[in-house]
């Protein structure tokens, strides 16, 4: 499964009303430690798509949703089940971080 960019209007959709756990990454494209974090998410996003969801947010476009999140640094990966956010992570983590992060 392919990473899902999230905006406003799907927010609610795609991550709070999710089947499965959700790991979120707030970033911005001119983001050193976004670009680097990027392809571990993929990666999760491909191998463990029938487990969690990745998205993705901007924060450049999506300004007032990561506010609404206290994302003040980025990248922030926050993870949401059920809609709660049950973990939060500011800055590049490693693939074995994040799925712990999961419970995988």
């Amino acid at each position: 499964m392919k990473e899902i960019i999230v905006t406003k209007e799907n927010f609610e959709k795609e991550v709070l009303a999710a089947d499965r756990p959700v790991l979120v990454d707030f970033y911005a494209d001119w983001c050193g430690p976004c670009k680097m974090i990027a392809p571990v998410l993929a990666e999760i996003a491909e191998e463990y798509g029938d487990k969690v969801k990745v998205c993705k947010v901007n924060v450049d476009k999506e300004s007032g949703l990561a506010g609404s999140y206290g994302v003040v640094s980025i990248p922030t990966i926050l993870v949401v089940e059920k809609g709660q956010v049950k973990e939060k992570a500011v800055g590049f983590r490693t693939k074995s971080h994040l799925l712990a992060m999961l419970g995988i």
